[in-house]
């Protein structure tokens, strides 16, 4: 067991690292950008990385104050779910309007491993090469489509 402080230390460490080694790499518009706080311009629609002691996830995350609004962004990027899954080249889960560990309501999009651990060095191979392929192809993804939600903005 690790004390709150060592486990957040060991987070850090592992963001750090999978920062330098996804820095080189440039958006699909050819830019430099922050791949583990990526700005998708789109209030309220995030894509999040997050990993634990026993998983990692990967997500697009809607999180809109106003549930029918919430859904019609869900709406959306299942309009576009045939060409997220080409980009991704699998298929993510969808739920539409649960409870988030905050008690917050969100909508996601997301893919799920399991048997890893973030505090786990020998478990950083396998975390980095399931969450980098996956946030390049959602920037690949995102500049694809995202003129297709400016209604909803």
């Amino acid at each position: 067991m690790y004390t709150k402080d060592e486990a957040s230390q060991l987070r850090q460490a592992f963001w750090t690292t999978f920062g330098q080694y996804i820095s080189p790499q440039l958006s699909s518009e050819g830019l430099r950008v922050n791949w583990i706080n990526y700005k998708t311009g789109l209030k309220y629609v995030y894509f999040k990385m997050q990993a634990d002691k026993r998983t990692a996830i990967i997500s697009i995350e809607l999180g809109h104050p106003d549930a029918g609004i919430q859904e019609l962004f869900f709406e959306q990027f299942a309009e576009f779910k045939n060409i997220l899954n080409g980009y991704l080249n699998e298929e993510w889960e969808w739920e539409l309007h649960h409870r988030d560990d905050e008690g917050k309501i969100t909508s996601t999009i997301s893919k799920q491993i399991t048997g890893v651990s973030i505090f786990n060095k020998n478990d950083w191979p396998a975390l980095i090469t399931f969450v980098k392929p996956r946030i390049i192809a959602l920037d690949v993804f995102w500049n694809d489509v995202k003129d297709g939600f400016e209604a909803l903005r």
